[in-house]
């Protein structure tokens, strides 16, 4: 029995997977969590492929130019755009997170204590990784992922492919979103860095009424006690402030799309 494929067919409805692939495969790239460097590139291009197989059936139905084209070119940069500006969105109140346990440690003396970052593949202190990972499961722990998925498959509609990608106020948009990277950070570690403060305040009297006093002898393992009970009693504080800036940053996503 002679079986005939008919190779245009096949390549014009593979093609029809490409450009929500193109979306989906660099949203899976920046994405939390599923985009740390640990995690390896062919587990991410595979995810990318599922998600696409799967949300491939309920897309709207669009009209895109040929890929070979110019216009192809520019609608692939602009779909590539849209997947990143997504979730990069979400990844800066992480990135905000790791700010907030950088700048306690340094407050504290653990800035020496570094640690290799396998989300960015650079040196960052310990504290800081301990709040990434506490920040990484509260966002698992509230189904962030799945919310994320889900944004994905609406921003086809609120964005239709070779709609002409990002617009001039969603640029804006995005950018006045990142000062929460700031904001956030300052929510985390402002705590600590007060409770310090009073404490260096303190040994600084101290020093003036006695000036024999050993500070380094004494400050040190003073403050670094001091850093660790505050962070223990603001751990929920923490988890509160990271699940808000969660739950912004997925609202914040619509309206960068354009809603």
């Amino acid at each position: 029995m002679n079986v005939t494929i008919d190779i245009a067919a096949l390549v014009d409805h593979l093609i029809q997977y490409l450009w929500p692939f193109v979306r989906i495969g660099a949203f899976v790239m920046v994405m939390p969590v599923i985009g740390s460097s640990f995690v390896p590139t062919t587990v991410r291009l595979l995810l990318g492929m599922a998600l696409t197989t799967v949300i491939m059936p309920v897309l709207p139905n669009y009209a895109a130019p040929e890929i070979l084209s110019l216009s192809g070119v520019i609608t692939i940069f602009q779909e590539i755009a849209i997947g990143i500006a997504m979730g990069f969105a979400v990844q800066l109140v992480f990135d905000a997170v790791t700010l907030g346990g950088q700048v306690i440690a340094m407050s504290m003396g653990l800035g020496f204590a570094v640690f290799l970052d396998r989300t960015r593949g650079v040196n960052v202190p310990v504290l800081g990784q301990l709040f990434l990972m506490l920040a990484m499961l509260t966002f698992l722990s509230m189904n962030g992922h799945l919310a994320l998925i889900k944004l994905v498959a609406e921003s086809f509609y609120l964005l239709p492919i070779a709609s002409g990608g990002l617009s001039g106020p969603a640029i804006v948009a995005m950018i006045e979103w990142s000062s929460q990277v700031f904001e956030v950070a300052l929510k985390i570690a402002l705590p600590a860095i007060a409770a310090l403060i009073v404490v260096n305040l303190s040994f600084g009297v101290m020093s003036r009424a006695a000036p024999t006093l050993n500070l380094f002898a004494v400050g040190f393992p003073v403050s670094m006690l001091l850093g660790f009970v505050v962070i223990f009693l603001n751990m929920a504080g923490l988890q509160e402030n990271v699940a808000l800036s969660l739950g912004a940053a997925l609202a914040k996503l619509p309206v960068l799309l354009g809603r």
